[in-house]
């Protein structure tokens, strides 16, 4: 961290977002004067204000704190999330600041540390979560940056001061996974995403090839099965692969349902480890489960605290998280799925658990580009895996219409299945003309901000 040793203020530019509150209470809980912007408010913000630093939603430079009108020492660390044009980020890029992406930050705090970096288009958050928790409950010491709400810490961000290792989240977007250099990576997926960044599947390919080349010689690359092994590694990294449901150097065998999880054992190099237990649901966790185990057994956390630990992980919100459930009534499970492949797996896992109910989703597209390019995947997706469907609008984030583009153009592509439009005012009384037995929400919008109303429906008329 010898690059930041000059700041004694932060600024976020954009700091509701899970990455860059992450980075807000490392600096934060390391002794710096921490403050942001943000659009609106959230639960995030909320707690980074009780957690004593400074948020606030007006987007004029006038409003920025006195503290923190210092070129010297104020390090400002803004999204890409956030225009260009946003008033704050020009005027501190007019007086000379430093400001930088949150991933050049992040990759100057992770510098001196054994990175163990999770990648992938979808199921990054939940692997990097599962391996932080079976470090932090063995005898390693490490930080770890998050992409969603750990449900055992209640945040996003876990601290040591005298930390050897650090487990994060590797974003592709915006190639932000270029500036890290891990000691280990595991990549669980490369499909089509970002497209509005990369073109093409090639270049979200090279993307990933690029990541992997940044693994430090004598380091770990770990890939679920199947995936293309990345060119150009540096010498000495050792490739491993894990999977569920085909031969690979870790496998998961004897899956068995146990109540709301699973127990499994584990095939690796040097024999057979046995009676791993998971207590969340969806058949997805194990194989996330399993990604988290064997980068753990890598890195030096023995088998018995794994063993120990993985039964007392209890998820993360907005990953399949179960909300509410009445058993033989109702089952209400959130989760961020955005991506068709995300809502293939999410679904295949819910059909799974809960086979033969009446199951309704609700959907809210994120980003115009990504609903342009994947419209005929989302309406595949949720026609194959859902018996009623309700979209909600578009969530744009940092992006502006795009004309012709609109959750209507995937209605009009769904078949076979019941499917409509909704307000977000209208949405409860869509479900309840639905009746679903099982409910799924998801979308990486703000569709967040419905779930503790859709709870208190469920509690008021469910339970």
């Amino acid at each position: 961290m010898a690059q930041l040793d000059k700041y004694k203020k932060v600024f976020f530019v954009g700091i509701g977002g899970i990455g860059m509150s992450a980075l807000a209470r490392f600096f934060h809980t390391s002794g710096y004067l921490v403050a942001g912007y943000d659009r609106v408010a959230g639960p995030v913000t909320e707690a980074l204000s009780r957690e004593g630093i400074l948020v606030f939603f007006d987007a004029s430079e006038q409003v920025i704190p006195a503290d923190f009108v210092s070129a010297e020492d104020t390090l400002v660390v803004y999204t890409p999330a956030v225009p260009e044009t946003q008033s704050q980020l020009v005027w501190f890029r007019k007086e000379g600041f430093d400001v930088f992406k949150r991933s050049r930050v992040l990759g100057m705090v992770t510098e001196s540390l054994n990175a163990v970096c999770v990648a992938g288009t979808h199921g990054k958050t939940t692997v990097s979560t599962i391996t932080a928790f079976l470090f932090h409950n063995s005898s390693l010491k490490i930080n770890a940056f998050l992409g969603g709400i750990s449900k055992n810490f209640g945040t996003n961000f876990i601290g040591s001061k005298d930390a050897d290792f650090v487990v994060l989240e590797a974003d592709e977007f915006d190639r932000s996974f270029w500036q890290l250099t891990p000691y280990a990576a595991l990549i669980t997926s490369m499909d089509a995403d970002h497209l509005d960044i990369y073109g093409s599947i090639d270049e979200v390919k090279a993307g990933f090839d690029g990541f992997a080349q940044r693994i430090k010689s004598n380091g770990w690359l770990v890939l679920k099965a199947g995936l293309p092994v990345p060119e150009g590694l540096a010498d000495n990294v050792e490739v491993i692969s894990y999977s569920i449901t085909r031969d690979a150097s870790y496998q998961a065998i004897n899956i068995k349902e146990e109540g709301d999880g699973f127990t499994f054992d584990v095939e690796t190099p040097s024999g057979r480890l046995n009676n791993f237990r998971l207590t969340i649901p969806g058949l997805i966790n194990v194989e996330n489960a399993l990604g988290a185990i064997t980068l753990s057994l890598l890195c030096g956390v023995t088998e018995d605290e794994i063993r120990k630990g993985l039964p007392q992980f209890s998820g993360i919100a907005r990953r399949f998280d179960v909300v509410f459930r009445n058993a033989g009534r109702f089952v209400y499970i959130d989760d961020y799925a955005h991506h068709p492949e995300e809502i293939r797996a999410t679904l295949k896992s819910v059909r799974s658990a809960y086979p033969q109910c009446r199951i309704t989703g609700v959907f809210q597209p994120h980003l115009y580009s990504r609903t342009r390019d994947f419209a005929d995947g989302f309406a595949e997706t949720l026609a194959g895996g859902l018996d009623d469907v309700i979209l909600l609008p578009v969530y744009p984030a940092r992006e502006e219409p795009i004309p012709g583009i609109s959750s209507e153009l995937i209605l009009e592509k769904i078949s076979g299945t019941k499917v409509c439009l909704s307000s977000k005012e209208d949405l409860l009384e869509n479900i309840e003309r639905l009746n679903p037995e099982v409910l799924v929400t998801m979308g990486a919008g703000d569709i967040d901000r419905l779930v503790p109303v859709i709870r208190k429906w469920a509690e008021e008329t469910k339970g």
